[in-house]
């Protein structure tokens, strides 16, 4: 199963951004199958934080923001990755296989999901998940 990081979601949404359109291709591409793919809920949180926040101009309002949440959400084969059981004991392996501390740590409740939930490939285009052994990262813009 392949899971999407913020940036993606960020991309796809924001016209500006260069990547854009093949980040809108992707996302899309992901919604209309009915095969499985997944979403954190970190990453739904912060794609919201993001769209709606200085760093795109112009920001896009909270309630567009949300249907477009919203509409991932409710793809045919969208699912969500949240904690389990086993998230302390996957999480407390990543912390000590990767290293990260501060600003990683966010990235490392990610990579944690997706390890937990069964997630074979993150795609991203931050190259910090490269730290997180046992999650393949897909680039799809510097391939």
């Amino acid at each position: 199963m392949v899971a999407l990081d913020t940036n993606i979601l960020v991309y796809a949404a924001d016209r500006a951004s260069p990547f854009h359109l093949p980040a809108r291709e992707l996302v899309t591409g992901l919604a209309e199958r009915p095969e499985p793919w997944a979403l954190p809920w970190p990453c739904i949180y912060e794609f919201l934080r993001t769209i709606t926040g200085r760093a795109i101009t112009p920001p896009m309002p909270p309630d567009l923001a949300w249907a477009n949440a919203q509409g991932l959400i409710q793809s045919p084969g969208a699912r969500l990755l949240s904690e389990t059981q086993r998230h302390a004991a996957v999480l407390e392996q990543v912390l000590h296989d990767s290293g990260a501390t501060g600003s990683l740590l966010h990235d490392a409740h990610i990579a944690a999901l997706c390890i937990e939930h069964g997630v074979s490939e993150l795609v991203t285009a931050d190259r910090d998940f490269r730290r997180f052994r046992g999650l393949r990262i897909h680039d799809p813009f510097h391939e």
